[in-house]
C-alpha cells in the first residue's frame, strides 16, 4: 500500500461540478502534509518550479451499503464524458475513475509553501481534486521532456468550449447579499462562473428546462444549462461544512 503524504483542500466539495481535466479552472488550493512527510526541508527547490504533478487517489469511486470504500469491479470498457457519455472506449485509452488502480495524475500551477508551526500546506492552481482527495506524491514537471511537441490527444485533442454564465435576477440579488455579508468574495465567485462555464451537466444530459444543484466551497449553486448559458437560478449559503 502507497503511503498518504498530505490531503488537498478545494472548493470542490462533491463530484458533480469538478472540471473534468486540470488548468480548465484556475482555482487556488492546497495540500496539507501529514507527518512524517511535513518536513520544510522536502520541499528545498521547489521553487524552482512552475508546475507540478500531482499522484493521488480516487477515494471515492464506490461505497458499499455500510458507506466503507470498496474496490469497484474493472469495467474493460468505459463510457467518456467526451464523447457523450453514449460510445464505450477502452478503459486505459480514458482518464476515467474506474481504473484497476484508482490513481489520479494533475499537472498543477506551483504558487508557494507555507508553513505554520508543524503545519506545511503547499499551494496550487489549477487542480481538479476533490475537496479530501488523499495525495500519493508530487514530482516536477520537466518542461523539455513532459511538454511533448507535435503530440496527438485522440477524442480530447481540442479544450471544450465554454459556455456564457448569467444570473437571473433571483439570484444576482442573492450574489449582492452573500457578498456585502462577507460569506462570498469576487475569488470564489469567479472560480464559480469559471466551473459553470464548463457545462457541469452529465454529456447525456441535455434538458434546458431542468434545474442541476452543485456545492461549491462554502455556496449551494442551482442553474440551468441550454445550448449557449449557464443560467444561475439561485445561489445560498451551505449548511454543510
Amino acid at each position: 500500500m502507497m503511503p498518504i503524504i498530505g490531503y488537498m483542500h478545494s472548493p470542490y466539495r462533491e463530484k458533480f461540478g469538478i472540471p473534468r481535466q486540470p488548468n480548465l479552472v484556475q482555482i487556488e488550493s492546497y495540500i496539507e502534509m501529514v507527518e512524517p512527510y511535513n518536513d520544510i526541508l522536502a520541499f528545498e527547490g521547489i521553487d524552482d518550479f512552475s508546475h507540478l504533478w500531482l499522484l493521488w487517489q480516487f477515494h471515492e469511486n464506490k461505497q458499499n451499503d455500510r458507506g466503507q470504500n470498496q474496490t469497484p469491479k474493472f469495467r474493460a470498457q468505459v463510457r467518456p464524458p467526451r464523447l457523450g457519455g453514449n460510445q464505450k472506449i477502452g478503459v486505459f485509452a480514458t482518464r476515467s475513475m474506474y481504473r484497476p488502480s484508482p490513481i489520479g495524475l494533475s499537472v498543477v500551477r506551483f504558487l508557494r509553501v507555507e508553513k505554520h508551526g508543524k503545519v506545511i500546506r503547499l499551494y496550487v492552481t489549477g487542480s481538479d481534486l476533490l475537496h479530501g482527495t488523499p495525495i500519493l506524491d508530487i514530482k516536477p514537471y520537466i518542461q523539455y521532456s513532459d511538454a511533448i511537441e507535435g503530440s496527438i490527444s485522440g477524442y480530447a485533442q481540442d479544450e471544450p468550449i465554454r459556455k456564457d454564465v448569467i444570473w437571473a435576477e433571483t439570484a444576482s440579488l442573492q450574489q449582492k447579499q452573500l457578498l456585502n455579508q462577507a460569506i462570498l468574495d469576487k475569488k470564489i465567485l469567479d472560480e464559480l462562473e469559471q466551473v459553470l462555464s464548463l457545462d457541469p451537466r452529465p454529456a447525456y444530459q441535455e434538458d434546458a428546462e431542468r434545474v442541476y444543484g452543485m456545492r461549491f466551497a462554502n455556496l449551494n449553486i442551482r442553474f440551468t444549462v441550454d445550448e449557449k448559458n449557464v443560467t444561475v437560478v439561485s445561489v445560498e449559503q451551505s449548511t454543510i461544512i
